[in-house]
């Protein structure tokens, strides 16, 4: 997909699942066109660096070791620590060449997540990496009242040909349930607002049962922090929480993620979700998240799109609103 902005986006990005990474594995990763290595240290820290090591190039996440906090580079031994810092070479252990210094990424892990802080220039986070659970305090905060959400609720979906930006413009588009999802009722926006770096938006689903056309059956709450992903609590009959998670390889296909908290049934105190469960979320929401893959893989992206009435002030709004997160050209 060709888009007139940059794929090297400002923001934070999920990047996986904890439970992928165990105590002293180290891996290799790609995104935003940059080879990466990620590794998770003897105390069960994470942590990610530019992937080639500055002494002869080889590539740390395939082979590399971690000893102690550091990752060890599988060509010649020469240990990286947390900042990217050269902090051993074994044949002059002595003297380590402070001059030389891989680039480090803020990560966090929340709730099971992974994600990354890019900005292109290597600036710091503006923005702290906001809490899914405590977004939405009007529901269930407890992360023990939910199953987990790896890896029997989470997908991914890998090299899809689409922009950050056109995944999050479907928050605001509500005429497409109807046509990719095959929904009975097409859901209405109910209210829109954006500050600094999130885009807040309440989605209703109406109740068909019903002659009360303000009637809902369904309230989707959905927060965008930047262009990475959005959190969602569903308000209805299963008020579960989820995210919806895309981020850039590089300057022509993302990788997604998708996970779900799903509330645990009464009574029930193992993490892991009974098979009846699983089977109605795959059945329910697991597939039919992946739908919009399709118009994605073929779709062009439209400057100025010809709107509808009811979507276009939002629609518009949400692309000026995307415009912060762009500090590298095209």
């Amino acid at each position: 997909m060709k888009v007139p902005f940059t794929w090297k986006v400002t923001g934070w990005f999920m990047i996986g699942w904890s439970a992928e990474f165990e105590v002293g594995d180290v891996k290799a990763l790609k995104f935003f066109g940059e080879d990466l290595a990620a590794y998770r240290d003897e105390s069960g820290e994470l942590h990610l660096l530019e992937a080639h090591c500055k002494h002869l190039g080889a590539h740390i996440g395939h082979g590399g070791k971690v000893v102690g906090d550091c990752v060890e580079c599988p060509f010649h031994g020469w240990r990286w620590g947390p900042q990217g810092d050269n902090t051993y070479i074994p044949y002059q252990p002595d003297r380590p060449n402070r001059g030389l210094k891989l680039r480090s990424y803020p990560v966090r892990e929340q709730y099971g997540c992974i994600f990354m802080w890019y900005q292109p220039q290597g600036e710091p986070p503006r923005w702290e990496l906001p809490d899914i659970f405590h977004k939405f305090p009007q529901f269930e905060t407890d992360p023990e009242a939910y199953y987990r959400p790896y890896p029997e609720f989470s997908s991914r979906a890998d090299a899809i040909p689409v922009h950050p930006q056109i995944v999050a413009e479907n928050g605001p588009d509500s005429s497409h349930f109807r046509y990719v999802h095959k929904a009975t009722v097409t859901p209405v926006c109910l209210h829109w607002e954006h500050e600094d770096q999130e885009w807040r938006f309440l989605t209703g689903w109406p109740d068909a049962r019903s002659d009360d056309p303000d009637a809902m059956a369904l309230r989707i709450h959905s927060h965008f922090s930047g262009l990475g992903f959005a959190m969602s609590a569903f308000e209805g009959s299963s008020n579960h929480r989820l995210i919806f998670a895309c981020t850039p390889v590089d300057d022509e296909v993302s990788d997604m993620f998708y996970s779900i908290w799903w509330p645990k049934e009464p009574g029930e105190t193992s993490d892991v979700p009974p098979e009846h469960v699983r089977a109605k979320v795959e059945r329910q929401y697991l597939k039919t998240v992946w739908e919009d893959c399709d118009i994605w893989r073929h779709q062009k992206y439209v400057e100025n799109p010809p709107l509808a009435k009811i979507d276009a002030k939002p629609y518009m709004a949400m692309r000026k609103w995307a415009k912060q997160f762009y500090d590298a050209p095209a």
